[in-house]
């Protein structure tokens, strides 16, 4: 399906904390990220696609049970996970407890933003549940923790079956004409959308 730019807006108000507590309440792994092949084989594209060999400090914001985690911290000096359910926090701690450099912790986005500065922030499946307010101000506070040379990695669902709602076409504009930001890598397919871009070092 065709998209065009803003042919669909960002949700009135941020997705609440009670809905995706119930998603988990329900479910260890709501979407099934740890088994389903599309979700495998997009984490697996979005590693393979890192630019550097090598990283010093992640920050990966949403990070549910820890899947992708696991893989970034095979490319990563430390690895920050976070999310904002406390149950997935508990099963991400388990999933990586055997990972001396990943550190998991219960955090919401824009409100609970890091300290420090990072060479690599991964961010996947998150940003279309964000008010507008709420993403401007996430990709704002994600970008200023980025270190001038820094990559930022953003990898969402595509809905190439329904048009008119916000999914990931949306939410990577956004982010592309975010301040501050060059395209490094772009990948498309029928299920995800993968971008790459890397901080622009002052002048």
């Amino acid at each position: 399906m065709t998209r065009a730019a803003g042919d669909a807006t960002p949700p009135d108000t941020s997705v609440s904390l009670d809905y995706f507590t119930g998603l988990y309440l329900a479910k260890d792994d709501p979407w099934d990220v740890a088994t389903k092949w599309h979700d495998l084989r997009k984490y697996a594209v979005t590693v393979a696609s890192l630019p550097r060999e090598r990283y010093t400090r992640c920050y990966e914001p949403g990070a549910s049970i820890g899947t992708l985690s696991r893989m970034l911290a095979g490319r990563c000096d430390e690895v920050l996970a976070t999310d904002s359910v406390p149950e997935a926090v508990d099963l991400a701690r388990q999933n990586t407890a055997d990972l001396p450099n990943v550190r998991v912790e219960r955090a919401e986005l824009p409100a609970e933003l890091p300290d420090g500065v990072f060479d690599l922030v991964v961010i996947g499946d998150l940003l279309y549940y964000l008010s507008g307010d709420d993403l401007t101000a996430t990709l704002d506070g994600l970008v200023a923790r980025l270190e001038p040379g820094g990559d930022f990695v953003s990898v969402h669902f595509r809905d190439r079956q329904n048009g008119g709602n916000y999914d990931g076409f949306n939410a990577h504009a956004a982010l592309l004409a975010t301040a501050g930001l060059e395209p490094v890598v772009h990948h498309e397919d029928e299920w995800f959308l993968l971008d790459i871009l890397r901080r622009v070092a002052p002048a």
